[in-house]
């Protein structure tokens, strides 16, 4: 696991070890930020379910201007951490946030500090069921800009809805056992 482009380029991120929590593969990640964009200046960006915080990693070193990372489990906080040390994004006033919550929990500080986001990658436990509550909530939840998109990192045989509330499924991606889940915010 490795970041792929940007200021930490090259950079050899820690895992988990941890059947409990399954990294994205470089794989995924590429495609997904292939798909994006190459660049992400300007972009606020919501890692759900951060793991070791790759994918925020990714987008801070791509040039997102904020990332949070919304993770409940402690090991994995301080593996985020320790990533985030091996990238050399630890100076003061970062533009990074680690909430050591659930998704539920971190959507509703998220929003009490008023933060909103552009891009949001969600990506739990594959086998949790956590997918069609989480992007329900997220959809009502005062954390998204008027035209962010939500990709949602699943088993591909687990079937989403086309629509939560206002996100609107508008494309997906196989790539192996994982698929990509496009939506997009319709704020009206």
């Amino acid at each position: 696991m490795r970041v792929i482009s940007g200021t930490a380029r090259g950079t050899r991120l820690v895992s988990l070890g941890s059947t409990e929590i399954r990294p994205t593969l470089d794989r995924v990640k590429e495609s997904f930020f292939n798909q994006i964009g190459p660049g992400l200046d300007g972009v606020t960006f919501l890692d759900l379910f951060a793991g070791s915080g790759n994918m925020g990693i990714e987008a801070l070193s791509r040039g997102a201007v904020t990332v949070a990372f919304v993770e409940p489990n402690l090991k994995a906080q301080r593996i985020i951490v320790q990533n985030l040390e091996k990238c050399r994004m630890t100076d003061p006033g970062s533009r990074w946030v680690l909430l050591k919550s659930t998704a539920s929990a971190g959507l509703e500080a998220l929003k009490k500090r008023g933060l909103s986001f552009d891009l949001i990658y969600i990506d739990p436990p594959f086998a949790d069921g956590l997918y069609d509550p989480t992007l329900q909530e997220l959809a009502i939840s005062d954390v998204l800009q008027s035209e962010a998109v939500v990709v949602v990192e699943h088993f591909h045989k687990t079937v989403l809805q086309q629509k939560y509330d206002k996100l609107k499924f508008y494309k997906n991606r196989r790539l192996g056992d994982s698929c990509l889940t496009f939506y997009s915010f319709e704020n009206s």
